[in-house]
């Protein structure tokens, strides 16, 4: 589904992305790990079109999509969530789901303004399709409530089901328990599983060591912008590379606590 090959990102004399190759089959979950600062979030940037990379290629669908802006590489079916929940936070939970179609629909801006009837049948199809997707992440009931006003773990499934709206094949979710408690971490477990079973292929960038090998098929591990490993959850765990890279060297015999 996803190719990457030879991605590498500078800043000014900084190299945050270095190399990068990755293949990400359809279906599958990927857990994308490392240290802070290892270029996760840039790596995601990249593939989004928020950042050029300075070299290599991205094929995601067979397609070349580096140099396409972020919303058409939305438009081919590639959606993501961000680290830091940004949401519409005095409109509705139902309207800041709807954002995420814009420009995936067909009317234009003069036939919603005349009132024609193609804009307003696209208008109540946007509508149920956010309505089915609160219905997937669990907010049914909740899409007139203020989005400002939920709890933070319901404010990042509403983050989630707005990326989800549009029916994309791949969906990359950063830290999506960043600042959750037990319970929440847990009910976000079981809303990636459902995501996954809906038919979504997904990459998890995820500080939760545990629930990445709980969750994910396949394990890459970033540090200092270069990848240094790429396979079975609990393998990646007790590599003495990923081991050194997250506590360092003198560490590295007690390998990587996954509970």
């Amino acid at each position: 589904m996803l190719k990457v090959e030879g991605i590498t990102k500078r800043f000014g004399g900084l190299t945050a992305v270095s190399g990068v190759s990755l293949e990400v089959k359809q279906g599958e979950i990927l857990g994308l790990i490392g240290p802070n600062g290892a270029g996760k979030t840039t790596f995601f940037n990249i593939l989004t079109g928020l950042y050029q990379p300075n070299e290599g290629s991205i094929m995601f669908e067979g397609r070349p999509i580096q140099g396409m802006k972020p919303f058409r590489i939305a438009q081919q079916g590639m959606t993501r969530t961000f680290q830091n929940i940004r949401l519409l936070k005095d409109e509705t939970v139902l309207e800041n789901v709807k954002v995420g179609m814009f420009g995936r629909t067909r009317s234009g801006l003069w036939s919603a303004i005349l009132g024609l009837g193609s804009a307003k049948r696209e208008e109540q199809e946007v509508t149920e399709a956010s309505l089915r997707v609160l219905e997937l992440v669990g907010l049914r009931g909740f899409e007139q409530e203020q989005a400002g006003s939920l709890s933070y773990g319901n404010q990042r499934r509403v983050e989630i089901a707005r990326a989800l709206v549009s029916g994309p094949k791949l969906l990359l979710l950063d830290e999506p328990t960043a600042g959750m408690n037990g319970q929440e971490v847990h009910e976000m477990e079981a809303l990636i599983r459902t995501i996954r079973g809906s038919g979504t292929t997904l990459i998890l960038i995820e500080h939760n060591v545990g629930m990445v090998c709980k969750l994910c098929d396949r394990v890459a591990v970033l540090d200092h912008g270069e990848k240094i490993a790429d396979g079975d959850p609990h393998e990646i765990m007790n590599s003495p590379a990923v081991i050194e890279a997250y506590i360092g060297k003198t560490e590295s015999e007690e390998g990587i606590p996954v509970a």
